[in-house]
């Protein structure tokens, strides 16, 4: 191995971003979802985003995404940081202590309500 410093492998070089124009229509649809299933294969990662109502007994699927595993992970990343950017911006995000609890309790029933 050679001490000469004009022998050394170049470090290398990030590539440089590229900018990209993304086109969102006019008319694309807008969905609220308070309920995301996550479910996976080897080669893709399907999200669910539905919409639960308060009282009803069930919800509906209101979008599904599916992307490779890579998207989803880059995903994650990106995810983590816009809510590190909100909190810093806004506050910490207060989480309830059972989420099942908070958003998905049905109400509770007295001594003179009767199940049918």
């Amino acid at each position: 191995m050679s001490e000469n410093p004009e022998e050394t492998t170049p470090a290398p070089v990030a590539p440089t971003p590229q900018k990209i124009a993304i086109d969102i229509p006019k008319d694309a649809p807008a969905f609220y979802a308070n309920l995301a299933f996550i479910s996976h294969t080897p080669a893709e990662v399907v999200l669910d985003f539905a919409q639960m109502l308060p009282r009803m007994p069930h919800g509906t699927v209101k979008a599904r995404v599916i992307m490779s595993p890579m998207h989803a992970k880059l995903l994650h990343k990106a995810l983590g940081q816009n809510i590190a950017n909100y909190e810093r911006q806004f506050g910490e995000i207060r989480m309830p202590t059972t989420i099942a609890d908070q958003f998905f309790r049905f109400p509770q029933q007295g001594p003179d309500d009767k199940q049918e």
